[in-house]
């Protein structure tokens, strides 16, 4: 069965509300969980699914997602039978040749996927955390003798609005469809997890009105074809905002949280910082304290480190303390320096004597309140802070920046530099 079902990847996601995160690299290619990208997980899935082909279909600031997926190996997809195969967008002379939303995506790759003549097509997001065999799916959607299978999971009323909203009978045949509404009539959201009848993808593809499933391939498929709604009760987060994305690296710390990475099988390429997959043990110092936290290999801990994630290369100096934040690779903390709540990306030096995410959370960031206002502060990559600056909660720190960039020595709550 698996192995008459293709997997199409949609990968190149702009994550927008990621902001700095998402500045240089696509979102799929976001760093997680210390050792990780987000991809791995779908990635992981498709691998530990036993489908032997997955086009993977890149588009925005793809190099570093490109280089780390290389051919496929770390998921064993190598061999005669078995590949992974990046899909740009085959642009021509015109801007909208450009992939235009995630159903023109898969039809400027039709024929990929008539190349391989799969009974079955596996449409799947990279930018979610989660354990899935897909196996349950399409056997799932064979049963149910369906044309669309959607994975649907229920959420927070309060947040479905973000999503695909599937309204269901009592059979869960999806009877109506609404993309995103501000007032939602259910909480049965969309994981952006589809399962086609291929040669019914390929008509709806080649007839569609619009562009994107959610907006119209499915509510155009609704009353003439069965649409069916899998449920899933598995962790599963969408890592879309910064306080999702915060969150679910918390989660690795909690025993309860279900997010199981050794448990998942989740691989990823551990070649790409150039070590060939052997880092070098970490060294904690002897008067460090660490508790509750992910320390990844090739790490330096002088200082404590509580309830956090270390991404390899990090440099933790003495009388440093660290809560609540994810570090991710290379970044060095000065000493006597205080972090609370901070999510720091690649290459960032933090001279000594600072204090990042402390005080009240007094205002949401001012330039992009809808992506910043729980109190986490962000420092983009390759940031370089100088001695003694304090910086507050809910503030943006741009990639790139360096010490002049710093007039002040205080950062107030909700800035961006």
């Amino acid at each position: 069965m698996m192995k008459d079902t293709l997997a199409m990847l949609l990968a190149g996601g702009v994550g927008s509300r990621l902001n700095v995160l998402a500045r240089l690299r696509a979102k799929p290619a976001v760093p997680f969980g210390g050792l990780y990208r987000i991809i791995d997980f779908t990635l992981s899935n498709v691998m530990n699914s036993g489908i032997n082909h997955v086009g993977i279909l890149t588009q925005y600031k793809p190099f570093s997602l490109m280089k780390h997926i290389g051919i496929g190996a770390p998921w064993d997809f190598i061999g005669r039978k078995r590949d992974a195969k990046i899909l740009p967008p085959q642009q021509g002379e015109k801007d909208s040749d450009w992939y235009q939303g995630t159903a023109d995506a898969i039809a400027q790759n039709l024929d990929y996927i008539e190349r391989h003549s799969p009974h079955h097509t596996l449409i799947l997001s990279g930018d979610h955390i989660y354990y899935m065999n897909y196996q349950s799916i399409v056997q799932f959607h064979q049963e149910r003798n369906a044309d669309i299978t959607i994975a649907v999971r229920e959420v927070p009323i309060e947040t479905a609005h973000h999503f695909g909203i599937a309204n269901v009978d009592a059979e869960d045949r999806i009877v109506a469809w609404e993309e995103k509404p501000p007032k939602p009539k259910s909480n049965l959201v969309s994981m952006g997890i589809y399962v086609f009848n291929t040669d019914f993808l390929i008509q709806a593809l080649k007839n569609r009105n619009g562009h994107d499933f959610g907006k119209n391939i499915i509510p155009d498929s609704i009353l003439s074809h069965r649409v069916m709604a899998y449920r899933f009760s598995g962790y599963w987060q969408d890592v879309g905002t910064l306080h999702s994305y915060w969150e679910a690296n918390m989660d690795l710390l909690n025993p309860h949280s279900e997010l199981n990475i050794n448990e998942w099988n989740c691989r990823t390429n551990l070649e790409e910082e150039g070590y060939l997959g052997d880092w070098p043990p970490s060294h904690i110092g002897y008067d460090a304290r660490i508790q509750n936290s992910l320390i990844s290999p090739h790490c330096n801990i002088e200082g404590d480190v509580y309830h956090s994630v270390l991404s390899p290369g990090v440099t933790i100096k003495k009388g440093a303390i660290i809560r609540n934040s994810v570090i991710m690779h290379h970044c060095t903390v000065g000493e006597n320096c205080h972090l609370e709540s901070v999510i720091m990306d690649k290459d960032v030096d933090v001279a000594p004597e600072c204090k990042i995410g402390l005080g009240k959370n007094e205002r949401p960031n001012q330039e992009f309140p809808s992506h910043l206002d729980s109190g986490l502060t962000v420092i983009g990559k390759n940031c370089q802070i100088p001695v003694n600056v304090s910086i507050g909660k809910n503030c943006i720190i741009n990639p790139m920046t360096g010490v002049d960039g710093f007039s002040k020595h205080k950062v107030d709550c909700g800035s961006t530099i």
